[in-house]
Formats: C-alpha cells, sequence, structure tokens
C-alpha cells in the first residue's frame, strides 16, 4: 500500500487536534502506548491530574467510552499515515476527511457499531440541507474555531449586543411565565445579504454621483476656465478614488460602515467628528438644491407668464418649498420616498439628455464662444470647491458594496463608474462653457432658449426632480442629530409626545435650511464651492486617509502617502475655504 498522506492533510489535522487541545484535561490521550489501568469508581466530577509523568488513556475518565472520539483527534494528528495504515485501519486517510467525514456507504463492521444505522441516517439527512437550514459550522473542530471558547467559557459575542428589556415586559405583572431577565436585543438592525447584480450596483452608483451637482459645473468652467477645470475635475476624480480605495480597505479589516469605522480605528470622537462633517454636507447639498429650484421655477414662471415678470422672487418662492418639504420631513421610512426619487432620476436624465443635444447642435453650427478662457485667474478658486461638491458620493459607497452579491467585484465596478462620471461631468461643463461663454449662469437651463416650450418643461421637470429628492438628502443629517437629541432607542410609535417632539425638530431644521439658502441666494456658485472646501473635502480626502495611516497601513511609504493626502486635503480646505469667503464678502 501506499503513503497517500499528503502535506496539507497532516497540516489540517494537528490545526484540529491544536484546537481541540485547549478543552481537554491535561494528561489523558487515546495513544495505543497509553496506560490503560481500570478507571476507578470516584463521584468527582472532575478529574485529577493524573500523578503519573506517562499519559494515561482517557477511559480512565468518567465517560471516556462517550467522549473518546474527541481524544482521538490529538491521537490521529500524531500518527504517520503508514503505521496508521497498518496498525490501525480504522483511522481515515481519506484526503477530504475531516473529523466526522461524510460517507454514503458505511462498512460492516461500522454498521455493527452500536448508533450505526442511526449515524448513518443522519449524515444522510445532513446531506440534504440546504444553504438555508444548514448550521454555521460543519463540524465540531469548526465549531471551537468559530468561538474559540467550550464547556461553561464566556463566547465571543458582539459588542452591540446588550441584554435589555421592553416596556411590555417591565409593565407586565411578575408571573411564573414572564421571563427573568430582558430578552437579547441587538443596538443594530441586523443587516441582510446583499442580493443586487452587477449592472443594477452599476446604475445606482452611477445615480449616487449624478444629481445637483453637475447643474453648477458649467458655472464652475466659467470660475476656472476650460482648461484649468477640465484638469481640475481630473484630479479630483483620481483623488476621489484613491481615498474611496483606502475606505475600502479599512473596510475589509474593520467592517461596518463609516462612523463605525472611525469609531473602531480613531475612537468615539472620531465617529461623531465623521457624522457631523456629513451632517454639514447633507444640510449643504439640502440648502443649494432649495436654491436652485427657486431661481429655476422662477426662470420658468417669468418665461411662461404673459406679463414680462412675475413678481415672486427667489426668497418666495424659498418659503413655498418649505411647504412642501415641511411634510416630507416627517416621514421616517425613508422607502416612502422611493417612487419619487425614481421619478426624479427621469427628470434628471431627460434635462442632461437636452443640454448635450443642445450643445453640441449649436457648437456644430456656430462654433466656440468667443469669450473662452482656458484659465481664469481671478475665479479659478471657486472650481476646485465646486468640482469636489460634484463628486462627493463617498456616503454611499459603502452601502452600495453592502447591497452586492458579490461585493468582490465592487473596487473594479466603482472605478468603471468613476471613469464615466468624471467623463459626463467634464463634457457638461465644457460643452455649456463653450457654447455660451461669459454668458454661463449658475442656473445653466435658463441660457437656453426661454421661449421654447422643451426648455420650459425641462426647467420644470428638473426642478420637480430636486425638489422630491431634497428629503432624501436631509435624512441623513436629520437621523443623526437626531439620536444625538433624542437618543437612539427615544422611539415615536409608542409616545405622541415623543413623535411630536421628533416632528417640531425636524421641522426647525427644515425652516433652517430655508433661512441658510435665503443668505447664500444672492451668490449660489460661492454658497456651492464653500460647501465643497469646507464640508465635503474632510469626508473625502482627510478622513479615509486618518483612518487608513491609523488602522490599515504598516509600510513607512505607505503611511508617508497617507498623510500627504491628508496635507493636501487640509490644505485645499482651508485655502478654498479662506478665498471662498474673502471674495463672498469682497462683493
Amino acid at each position: 500500500m501506499t503513503d497517500t498522506t499528503t502535506p496539507p492533510d497532516q497540516e489540517r489535522r494537528q490545526a484540529e487536534a491544536d484546537i481541540v487541545s485547549r478543552h481537554l484535561p491535561p494528561g489523558y490521550t487515546a495513544e495505543p502506548d497509553a496506560i490503560t489501568a481500570e478507571a476507578t469508581n470516584t463521584s468527582e466530577s472532575t478529574p485529577d491530574v493524573p500523578s503519573s509523568p506517562d499519559p494515561q488513556d482517557s477511559l480512565r475518565l468518567q465517560g471516556g467510552d462517550i467522549h473518546r472520539e474527541i481524544f482521538k483527534i490529538g491521537a490521529r494528528a500524531k500518527l504517520g499515515q503508514r503505521s496508521a495504515t497498518f496498525a490501525h485501519p480504522n483511522v481515515r486517510t481519506s484526503s477530504t476527511s475531516s473529523l466526522f467525514p461524510p460517507r454514503d456507504h458505511i462498512s460492516a463492521s461500522d454498521q455493527l457499531a452500536p448508533g450505526g444505522f442511526r449515524r448513518q441516517f443522519i449524515q444522510q439527512k445532513r446531506s440534504r440541507l440546504n444553504a438555508a437550514t444548514a448550521p454555521v459550522t460543519r463540524d465540531f473542530v469548526s465549531f471551537l474555531a468559530l468561538y474559540g471558547n467550550f464547556a461553561g467559557e464566556d463566547l465571543a459575542e458582539s459588542e452591540d449586543v446588550s441584554i435589555t428589556t421592553t416596556e411590555d415586559e417591565e409593565d407586565a405583572p411578575a408571573t411564573e411565565t414572564r421571563p427573568l431577565l430582558g430578552r437579547r436585543k441587538s443596538s443594530r438592525r441586523p443587516t441582510p445579504p446583499g442580493n443586487a447584480g452587477t449592472t443594477k450596483s452599476f446604475f445606482t452608483l452611477l445615480k449616487a454621483f449624478i444629481g445637483t451637482g453637475i447643474m453648477f459645473l458649467p458655472k464652475a468652467f466659467k470660475n476656472g476656465g476650460i482648461l484649468f477645470s477640465s484638469i481640475t475635475l481630473v484630479t479630483v476624480s483620481l483623488l476621489s478614488c484613491l481615498s474611496f480605495h483606502l475606505l475600502l480597505l479599512c473596510r475589509r479589516r474593520y467592517g461596518g460602515g463609516y462612523g463605525e469605522l472611525g469609531s473602531a480605528i480613531g475612537g468615539s470622537w472620531f465617529r461623531s467628528l465623521i457624522l457631523t462633517s456629513i451632517a454639514l454636507s447633507q444640510i449643504g447639498f439640502v440648502c443649494s438644491g432649495i436654491i436652485f429650484i427657486a431661481q429655476n421655477l422662477r426662470s420658468f414662471l417669468n418665461a411662461v407668464s404673459p406679463g414680462p415678470t412675475i413678481g415672486i422672487g427667489t426668497k418666495s418662492l424659498i418659503a413655498i418649498q418649505l411647504v412642501v418639504l415641511i411634510p416630507l420631513a416627517w416621514i421616517r421610512d425613508i422607502s416612502r420616498l422611493g417612487p419619487a426619487a425614481m421619478l426624479a432620476d427621469v427628470f434628471i436624465f431627460i434635462g442632461l439628455f437636452y443640454i448635450w443635444y443642445y450643445d453640441i447642435s449649436t457648437l456644430a453650427t456656430s462654433g466656440l464662444h468667443p469669450s473662452v478662457e482656458l484659465f481664469n485667474p481671478r475665479d479659478f478658486t471657486l472650481t476646485i470647491g465646486s468640482a469636489i461638491f460634484t463628486f462627493e458620493g463617498i456616503g454611499l459607497i459603502l452601502p452600495i458594496q453592502s447591497s452586492m452579491a458579490e461585493p468582490s467585484k465592487f473596487p473594479r465596478l466603482l472605478y468603471i463608474v468613476m471613469v464615466i462620471v468624471t467623463i459626463i461631468f467634464t463634457s457638461v461643463g465644457a460643452l455649456c462653457y463653450a457654447t455660451f461663454g461669459y454668458q454661463t449662469r449658475v442656473e445653466i437651463i435658463s441660457n437656453y432658449p426661454q421661449t421654447s416650450k422643451l426648455v420650459n418643461a425641462v426647467q420644470f421637470l428638473y426642478s420637480t426632480a430636486v425638489l422630491v429628492g431634497t428629503p432624501v438628502q436631509l435624512f441623513p443629517a436629520t437621523r443623526i442629530i437626531e439620536n444625538k437629541i433624542f437618543g437612539d432607542r427615544d422611539s415615536g410609535k409608542k409616545s405622541a409626545a415623543t413623535k411630536w417632539k421628533k416632528n417640531g425638530f425636524r421641522t426647525a431644521i427644515t425652516v433652517l435650511c430655508g433661512l441658510i439658502s435665503i443668505v447664500g441666494a444672492s451668490d449660489l456658485d460661492k454658497f456651492v464651492a464653500l460647501i465643497g472646501a469646507f464640508a465635503c473635502v474632510p469626508l473625502v480626502y482627510i478622513y479615509p486617509a486618518f483612518l487608513h495611516y491609523k488602522g490599515v497601513a504598516r509600510s513607512p511609504w505607505v503611511k508617508a502617502g497617507d498623510l500627504l493626502l491628508c496635507a493636501i486635503g487640509t490644505g485645499a480646505m482651508v485655502y478654498s475655504t479662506a478665498v471662498t469667503v474673502s471674495t463672498w464678502i469682497r462683493e
């Protein structure tokens, strides 16, 4: 007979033996040369450590014949393949066998053993289990390896799990059916496994980056010049890809969301810092969207009204929007806004297709506008903030990856989407600026012929799209601040007072966004640049690099790269914010 034991098989046996040995009493074994004296009767449940230096047979322990197979794991690991073959034929030598290897056909000796038929029946039933009903672990050794503890020791549990008592149990009378301890509940809602395919994730990721920010790019190109703005967009895209890559590496090691990564690597203070930046950026997106809607609706009403102009100003239109947004802000389940968000996506893409069609046809007939500049030294700083504002989609990177059935394909998908998004952003900004030159406005749709019914329809539909998408953008900021004030366990489902307190808080947040919008309505392009520089730069460039530096990076060169990215992000944030504020005040 040949020796069929392979080194990987022997290593696996030894690994199984090491796991089991940590949970067995010392001095006992199932090796054939162990002391095989009869076990002495004793009433003690815990065996004494044998006084003999030689290992003793595990059969001397109480119930030795029952747990004999457990002790044989270590004995089999020490046996060589050839000695096991000739001296101990019962030892299984298949390269695919485990502690209890599956066997569809058992030998005659196994059938004669006590419980042989029952063992075969259980194994056959187990082979029919599907993925939904199969146990978490494959065998006994896997169970020990997974939990790391055994027989009364503390089991490994999530730190997010705590023992709490529901309100119903606290109010229930003390009867024999009432549990002595509260039910074990998790502070985190269980996340279902991802089931989204690559195609669905592709379009979801594409939509995550294409929103209201793309409409501010034509004015950003006017502020920076067509060449400088194009280079800036490509540079911001590359740096964003690098930051996304660093964040995904942190996610691979620590798991969880953005805030949870901050807590695991930087501590609770860093988690609070991340959540604060997310709330500020989302409020900034909401305010810029409200201003964009008001200015576009004003242009739309002026175009369709019979008179030269209408008497409704931008501030009044912002106030009218609040009447619509406040009830929408009370919605607890964000999934109810799904149909409206889907309709908004359709309207946005209709607007983009019209912009491409008009700009390309105009350039083909009239050529480049004579006022187009390659670089604008006066306002180029505003371009940097607007570009960062446009590419800010880091808050949806991790959720989309979690929703995928194959998350390993996400990085490649992300880079493909970033290339496509960069082409779309650059084309929209460059084409619009090349078409209208110095006349390019912040609300770019107002540059198109206002006598065209198609333009009027695009103006109205795009404004409606941004309006119905505003509650979705406000929802994260509302929940972050709400949890900080009320706590994550203070629910309004059973308390009307709590519910209306939260409604009042959400109303106040929406009104605050309206007031900020009124202040920023005078210079929307500067307001967008300020939000991009102050709120978005830390989220995209500083925090991911810091998390990677502290939690993942090991090489000095990699750490130096992380510090360099942090320095670039900090410099861009301080410089762009200062220049934008000074320009705003000066004008």
